[in-house]
């Protein structure tokens, strides 16, 4: 995992157990054991997510059962494979993930990245009344408070990034993007998507005429965005 991305994670990590009356300069000592409490989340994430692929993998070795022995025709047989293969599917797909954890937890301790995650949580609360309001205006009809945590946090953290720290947009919408399949809902990324490309056109790089919410919340992003530069 890319160094800079992995603060993002635990920035947002972190950013959870913020609570939203904070106040906008938070403590060095407490915003060091924010981004602790978020590698100690990560670790609870591997536990939990080889209980799941356990759990997926029994219920697909229990469908491939039906489909030999208690399928009465072709079509059930045939239902109850592709059951079968879209729970081991998930279950690899889970215990990559887990399997990718240790490195994660492990890269935690390098001080580039503490610093980075560290900063990402700093400049978002001091800054978050201004990037709020920026974002409601971008919404035009959403509120940021009305937003489920994790897409809220996402999208601060991403207009930090490109407005008090510098970071290529190109770059930060794809990062957001990432994040959100990994951290949000189905269509979370989408949403993040459109919301930060509207932002960009209205704030970042004003143009005349901006696409409308519907478009640009459906047109994805080139993912061949722009080298960032390493930490350090």
């Amino acid at each position: 995992m890319q160094p800079r991305r992995f603060a993002r994670e635990l920035a947002l990590l972190g950013m959870s157990q913020l609570d939203n009356n904070k106040p906008s300069v938070i403590a060095s000592q407490e915003l060091d054991k924010l981004v602790t409490s978020a590698v100690r989340s990560l670790a609870g994430e591997v536990q939990d997510a080889l209980e799941v692929a356990s759990g997926e993998v029994q219920q697909g070795q229990d469908q491939l059962l039906a489909s030999e022995t208690r399928a009465s025709s072709i079509d059930d047989a045939r239902a109850s494979l592709q059951t079968a293969l879209e729970k081991t599917q998930s279950a690899i797909n889970r215990l990559g993930s887990a399997l990718q954890m240790p490195e994660m937890i492990q890269l935690s301790n390098r001080k580039e990245i503490r610093s980075y995650a560290i900063e990402l949580i700093s400049v978002t609360a001091k800054h978050r009344v201004d990037v709020d309001a920026e974002l409601d205006e971008a919404m035009v009809s959403w509120q940021v408070k009305r937003l489920p945590r994790i897409d809220r946090d996402i999208l601060r953290i991403a207009v930090v990034e490109m407005k008090y720290l510098g970071v290529p947009d190109r770059v930060v919408i794809n990062e957001a993007i990432e994040i959100a399949k990994r951290y949000s809902d189905e269509d979370g990324f989408r949403f993040v998507n459109g919301v930060l490309r509207r932002w960009v056109n209205r704030f970042l790089h004003p143009v005349e005429s901006a696409p409308d919410d519907a478009d640009a919340a459906e047109i994805p992003l080139p993912l061949n965005a722009d080298a960032e530069p390493p930490l350090g």
